[in-house]
């Protein structure tokens, strides 16, 4: 297959990974959103008084159904052009599984451990003199996470050749693990929480958005991975009757 075939490939996995997104961030997220801009709310009584630009209905509706699909769509895209890349370089395995590998890292790099280390605040929370440093931050660490991650990747396959893919897989994994911890130690970390918000809100709006992710991720995975298995099998068959066609009679 080539770039261009997985990249198609992709883009069509994000389309739908994004639609499977926006239900679980529409039916689980948006509840907490609306609790958190509540408390907002009661606890400045202002608030009332300004101007929405973009009415909250259309913002859990079409403007998130939107952001989903757009960067679903982006983020499917990227993860095929990866998975073009890895195809042939982990081993024996077959394209769907070589993308599995690459959206499960990706995921786990760029998602899971700076989610853990920087978990997301509700639309009520947050110092807005401190925007600006926070987002910085959060970024440089997905940074770090992502080039650690690419270093642990190939310190397993060179242990994989050697040792067997037991020893590689479990150590690449430990060193990345020890060095992002030892990373999280030293990034700053932020308390901006007011010790009075619910800590009931705070958590449903955390698991949303991380539920959100995940079902994003997955779906493009499986997606991804349907798709290719798909052209695999199409591929197989030409191939087949082109060889019997070469078959002299």
């Amino acid at each position: 297959m080539t770039a261009r075939q997985f990249l198609v490939h992709g883009l069509i996995a994000g389309f739908v990974a994004g639609l499977l997104a926006f239900a679980v961030a529409h039916t689980v997220g948006e509840p907490s959103v609306n609790a958190a801009i509540s408390v907002e709310e009661g606890a400045a009584a202002h608030h009332h008084d300004d101007e929405e630009l973009v009415s909250r209905d259309t913002q859990s509706t079409w403007g998130l159904l939107t952001a989903t699909q757009v960067f679903g769509t982006a983020l499917g895209g990227l993860a095929a052009l990866m998975s073009a890349l890895a195809v042939g370089r982990m081993g024996r395995l077959r394209p769907e599984a070589s993308s599995a590998v690459v959206i499960g890292i990706g995921f786990l790099a760029a998602y899971a451990v700076p989610f853990a280390k920087y978990p997301p605040n509700p639309p009520a929370v947050g110092n807005p003199d401190t925007i600006g440093e926070r987002t910085t931050t959060f970024f440089g660490f997905i940074g770090l996470s992502l080039l650690v991650a690419v270093a642990a990747v190939y310190l397993a396959k060179a242990l994989v050749a050697r040792y067997g893919g037991f020893v590689g897989v479990a150590t690449g994994f430990a060193a990345y693990a020890v060095v992002m911890m030892v990373i999280a130690r030293l990034m700053p970390t932020y308390h901006e929480v007011p010790r009075d918000f619910p800590a009931t809100t705070l958590y449903e709006f955390r698991f949303a958005t991380f539920a959100t992710q995940l079902t994003l991720w997955v779906g493009i995975a499986v997606v991804l991975g349907l798709l290719l298995v798909r052209r695999s099998r199409a591929a197989a068959v030409a191939s087949t009757r082109a060889a019997d066609e070469l078959q002299p009679a």
